[in-house]
């Protein structure tokens, strides 16, 4: 049974996303740093309009709060069909699987409505919850990346995860 509803973000998830943000900001580092402004937000917003990229908000059913953001990137069609997944949940929804849920719906979305062959997420070695999450999901670690992604003004190795569509 479904106990969140994923949607493509839209401009009025501002306000709630701004909200949780910040209520999550010190569960959210060292990993990632999201917006906790509406500029930020507009940026981010903007991102996800893309085209090469798509953003979902993941809510509670039961209270309609936000436990996260998934979301697409650098989606690529062709002969690669490959994006890169990124998400992050509310402090608030914490060990109660919701987060599993949302990454596993943005997963089949990816797969069955985008039609992509890959996914791949870069995760922290030390981001051990990120890490169990893509392993419940099947994601396989594929290698290593030093400095890959800077984060917080450093350079921060890197896990690459990946799972194919046959394998979902």
């Amino acid at each position: 049974m479904r106990k969140i509803l994923l949607s493509k973000v839209c401009r009025k998830d501002a306000v709630d996303l701004i909200k949780a943000n910040i209520e999550s900001r010190s569960y959210h580092a060292p990993w990632t740093q999201p917006f906790i402004t509406r500029e930020g937000f507009d940026t981010w917003f903007d991102e996800q309009m893309s085209g090469a990229n798509m953003g979902f908000v993941a809510r509670d059913l039961d209270t309609g709060r936000i436990v996260g953001i998934t979301h697409l990137s650098q989606i690529f069609m062709r002969g690669f069909q490959n994006a890169y997944l990124g998400y992050y949940g509310m402090i608030e929804f914490s060990g109660r699987g919701l987060m599993t849920e949302a990454v596993r719906l943005t997963v089949q979305a990816a797969f069955n409505d985008v039609g992509l062959h890959r996914l791949e997420a870069n995760i922290q070695p030390g981001n051990m919850k990120s890490i169990a999450l893509v392993r419940r999901l099947g994601f396989r670690n594929e290698g290593f990346s030093p400095r890959y992604l800077r984060i917080d003004g450093e350079w921060r190795d890197h896990e690459r995860w990946a799972l194919l569509r046959d394998e979902s």
